[in-house]
């Protein structure tokens, strides 16, 4: 019988919050039994997000910045508070460590592993059940594999966020003060450089948006990249400038009392598609396949790259490029400059949300 079910999902932000129908379909299938998380410490304010979780517990790569025998002592510690503890362990995360945490946890271990036989073979005869990542699958859809192992049917699928009451609370009173009511996230940042789009298009695109009758409120946390761009940011009236200014419950309340979302590819964009809110998408690199939006109404997201496409709810824009999306770090894959960006005109983006608003108030 499962009682107690530990998933781990050691990535990015986006995997995290994209593994949520995951975790309501082993709810609604094991309805009595608890469910725990491991995840990256980087990804924590995410994690508390999802629901329903008991508990989460944490790795963090500064453990290897530590001297030898304190990062034995937190990894062993780590494996203590896992060890057994489990009637099934789930690994998103193809990493032999992430694995080895599953087999640790759970005598039924699951996990997704490389596609490489040299670096699988030992997974597959330890493992209770597997799968191979598909690069050209929507994250999403790949973090449900292991649902078709367990012979978990799914039905609707659809990502789920949460905040607090006092978030809610919190912002609604914010909102109230400075008299927004129906207003639009404008969202220029995000995790790396090579996903944001180019400062002087982003001040004619905020600039234009600022003149289309619905307030913008700005929004970024307090990271290096997203206090250089507040720094820059222009001052326009109908424009509010809240980087900085919530914390990630908080966004998603603020997300959730907002009626669209222009931005880039992160976790905002994400957390505003799982809200169902209108979204604007703004792709440089980034594989469609794998992390376009995904559309609660329709039950998919973009799969072919073209300069901008619509389905539902979501619009995404691309540069007409060959190249694109190469799925690299930037051109030169270590984080640079993405080439394709600066190819992505604000006009286009403009015009979609002015025909979309057109639209809202007829």
């Amino acid at each position: 019988m499962i009682k107690k079910i530990l998933v781990i999902i050691r990535r990015s932000n986006g995997d995290v919050l994209l593994a949520s129908p995951l975790i309501q379909g082993l709810h609604e299938y094991y309805p009595g039994a608890v469910i725990d998380l491991l995840v990256n410490d980087d990804t924590l304010g995410i994690a508390k997000t999802l629901q329903p979780i008991r508990q989460i517990q944490v790795y963090s790569y500064q453990w290897k910045k530590l001297p030898k025998w304190q990062r034995l002592q937190k990894t062993v510690g780590l494996m203590r508070a896992l060890f057994r503890r489990y009637d099934l362990a789930i690994s998103l995360t193809a990493t032999d460590s992430s694995v080895l945490y599953a087999l640790l946890a759970a005598r039924r271990a699951i996990s997704t592993i490389d596609a490489e036989p040299r670096k699988n073979w030992w997974k597959k005869r330890l493992l209770s059940g597997y799968y191979v990542l598909d690069p050209a699958r929507h994250t999403l859809l790949n973090n449900l594999e292991p649902l078709r192992l367990l012979g978990i049917p799914t039905t609707k699928i659809a990502p789920t966020v949460h905040c607090s009451a006092s978030s809610k609370a919190a912002v609604l009173v914010k909102l109230q003060a400075n008299n927004l009511e129906r207003f639009m996230i404008f969202h220029p940042s995000a995790q790396y450089g090579y996903k944001v789009y180019p400062a002087h298009l982003r001040h004619t695109l905020l600039q234009q948006l600022s003149t289309l009758g619905m307030p913008i409120v700005v929004t970024g946390a307090t990271t290096a990249l997203d206090l250089q761009i507040k720094a820059a940011l222009p001052v326009l009236d109908n424009v509010y400038d809240w980087i900085g200014e919530t914390s990630l419950d908080e966004y998603i309340a603020l997300s959730e009392y907002s009626q669209a979302y222009v931005g880039g590819d992160t976790l905002n964009m994400h957390i505003a598609a799982a809200q169902n809110k209108r979204v604007f998408a703004i792709f440089g690199p980034t594989l469609l396949e794998a992390w376009s939006p995904w559309s609660n109404a329709l039950q998919c997201n973009a799969t072919r790259s073209q300069p901008q496409q619509t389905y539902a709810n979501i619009t995404v824009f691309q540069a007409d490029m060959p190249c694109v999306p190469c799925g690299k770090k930037g051109c030169d894959d270590q984080l640079g400059v993405s080439e394709c960006l600066q190819r992505i005109e604000p006009g286009m983006i403009i015009a979609a949300v002015n025909a979309w608003l057109q639209q809202e108030q007829s």
